[in-house]
């Protein structure tokens, strides 16, 4: 896979993009939303095995670039017409700049325009900045599990479960 809009590009993940991986997965500021505050403590190995097993027609990691820079990661999963959705900009210096809801916007336009009827996603209750991008792009929160896992640091954390349609989706790109 491979999407451009103005300068941004999301595209398949790549070997050469491991070491990336490796450095984003093992930083727990990076990792902190997805309970692993201590990061993962993987392994070029580990990475590459896990990316040897994306298939286009079923699930893919994406790296995301912005000018031609590694900035972060997305994901997909599909199951039957429903895909779920994963984003991660991991260069805090990218953070905060609107690219999300664009990125999003791209997957999800994609996503949909390949015959996939709904799109959902989760992410910790305390994540407000994604929750409110969410909300922006048309997602709808459909069930709040409270006390749902715990974080590396023993913390019980509340993930909330959304989910978005094509006639509620808003894209922030033409």
């Amino acid at each position: 896979m491979r999407l451009e809009y103005e300068n941004l590009t999301i595209r398949s993940a790549e070997d050469a993009d491991i070491p990336f991986y490796v450095m984003w997965w093992n930083d727990g500021e990076v990792m902190a939303y997805a309970g692993f505050p201590k990061g993962l403590n993987t392994t070029l190995q580990k990475v590459g095995d896990i990316l040897s097993q994306d298939d286009e027609s079923k699930s893919l990691h994406l790296i995301v670039e912005i000018d031609g820079r590694r900035v972060g990661e997305m994901s997909y999963k599909l199951s039957g017409n429903i895909a779920e959705i994963g984003i991660k900009i991991c260069d805090k210096d990218y953070r905060d700049r609107g690219y999300g809801k664009k990125l999003l916007s791209m997957l999800i336009a994609e996503l949909f325009s390949r015959g996939n009827e709904k799109i959902v996603l989760g992410t910790n209750y305390k994540n407000r900045r994604a929750r409110h991008v969410y909300e922006r792009l048309g997602f709808e929160e459909t069930e709040i599990r409270r006390d749902d896992w715990i974080d590396q640091l023993g913390e019980l954390q509340t993930t909330v479960l959304c989910e978005l349609s094509p006639e509620n989706f808003v894209s922030f790109i033409n």
